[in-house]
């Protein structure tokens, strides 16, 4: 039935794997550090700016807000983000990054480098650009578009 379109072929199949490929080996080189991927995404985000309501965060990291909420709680439990009541939206939770949560981020990111050059290591320089071209133009063609938590 699908001779014609054998599953090593599709793209979405392609792009779990490379997914799956890349959460291995940064599970593998930040295994000290205890930090998942959407951790670190969190914790990256957050170390460019001074702090960011719970909302921002989950669109800068393109995650459904309890998945983000959920992160959150966890990396301020270990106390490596602060989490309060927002002074200008006293709806809003607003997050910062601790000093050890910047500490840890600053230790980590060889390792967290070390698993992006990996992915990506048996592509040429050039096949390695055009590669990241052609993922933000998917991601940038399909702008807003995010996982709902019941699918992951």
């Amino acid at each position: 039935m699908h001779e014609d379109w054998p599953l090593a072929d599709r793209p979405g199949f392609l792009a779990r794997r490379v997914h799956q490929i890349h959460v291995s080996l940064f599970s593998e080189l930040c295994a000290p550090f205890g930090v998942t991927p959407v951790q670190y995404s969190l914790l990256s985000a957050l170390a460019d700016r001074t702090e960011a309501d719970q909302t921002t965060l989950s669109r800068i990291v393109a995650l459904d807000r309890t998945t983000t909420t959920g992160a959150l709680k966890r990396l301020e439990a270990r106390g490596l983000v602060r989490r309060g009541t927002s002074a200008t939206d006293r709806r809003s939770q607003s997050c910062s990054l601790t000093e050890e949560g910047r500490r840890m981020l600053e230790e980590m990111e060889a390792g967290a480098r070390r698993a992006h050059a990996v992915t990506v290591e048996m592509l040429a320089p050039e096949e390695r650009r055009q590669f990241i071209e052609a993922m933000k133009k998917i991601v940038a063609a399909h702008g807003g578009r995010q996982a709902s938590s019941d699918l992951l």
